[in-house]
């Protein structure tokens, strides 16, 4: 009888919205906006958009990096966390996609330490409704590079987000005589270079653009990495595991899904998001 009772009562208990697909009501104020931001970076403009959430805020805000040439730029989980209540600014590199200026990846790490030194400057805070003690940077593929260059030596953010991230530092060894015409199926939508040009590039760099000596840095913030069935894991295992031998927080989690999470979105918007929800209150 008890049984019975108790299953008539979740019966009858209304249904809990879920927060990433339930728009916010139209009486909030200010209600959901998007803003065109142009970030200087490297002596131009670079664009961003910011994804702005319901209510008076600061709202808790998430930046995330495209990937290479970011032909998935997970708009999406940027609707989606706004849903949540989070604020969700994406952006283009120098030379990508429209912002102006020679894309070399070099520069793309640069570009979001500008997006972030933008978003925390009291005006542009203020004006955008931004907890500037609540920032999460994120990245998917060679913006999870570019988050993990940046992360770690960023102490004030509040944690970082690695998607099936690729390690620059590695691209030339794991693609090998391969890596020109990676470059040039990569280059559709990128100012001032050349498949010859980014080879060159991740060779010569390859030393310093590799994640793996930075673990000791992401280990002082809480660190989340998704990996997918795209052969990028290998790459990403030795970074969790040094940021967790120098006593990192990090949280993992694999999807079998292609490397652009192509039939796990929602999959991939609710695993960020309950991380998300583990991150302390404001401080």
């Amino acid at each position: 009888m008890r049984s019975l009772v108790l299953a008539l009562l979740l019966l009858a208990a209304p249904a809990v919205a879920n927060p990433l697909l339930t728009d916010p009501p139209a009486t909030a104020t200010p209600r959901a906006r998007m803003e065109v931001l142009h970030i200087p970076s490297g002596g131009v403009e670079i664009n961003g958009i910011a994804y702005l959430a319901a209510g008076p805020g600061p709202h808790p805000t998430i930046i995330i990096c495209h990937g290479w040439p970011g032909n998935e730029k997970n708009l999406d989980l940027a609707q989606a966390l706004r849903r949540a209540g989070w604020n969700a600014i994406t952006f283009n590199y120098r030379g990508a996609w429209g912002s102006p200026g020679a894309f070399r990846f070099g520069q793309n790490p640069e570009d979001a330490k500008a997006v972030l030194a933008m978003l925390r400057r009291p005006e542009v805070a203020a004006r955008l409704g931004i907890d500037t003690s609540r920032i999460v940077l994120a990245g998917h593929s060679m913006g999870g590079w570019v988050t993990g260059m940046v992360a770690s030596e960023d102490q004030a953010l509040a944690g970082a987000i690695l998607i099936s991230a690729a390690n620059m530092g590695m691209a030339a060894q794991m693609a090998g005589d391969r890596l020109e015409a990676q470059a040039a199926g990569n280059s559709e939508a990128l100012a001032g270079t050349s498949p010859a040009l980014q080879a060159a590039e991740l060779r010569a760099q390859a030393a310093a653009f590799d994640l793996r000596p930075r673990a000791a840095g992401l280990a002082r913030q809480p660190l989340l990495v998704l990996t997918s069935d795209d052969g990028l894991k290998p790459t990403t295992d030795p970074l969790v595991a040094a940021a967790r031998a120098a006593g990192g927080k990090v949280t993992e989690g694999h999807q079998a899904t292609d490397h652009s999470w192509s039939d796990a979105r929602i999959a991939l918007a609710t695993r960020i998001h309950d991380w998300l929800e583990t991150l302390p209150a404001r401080r």
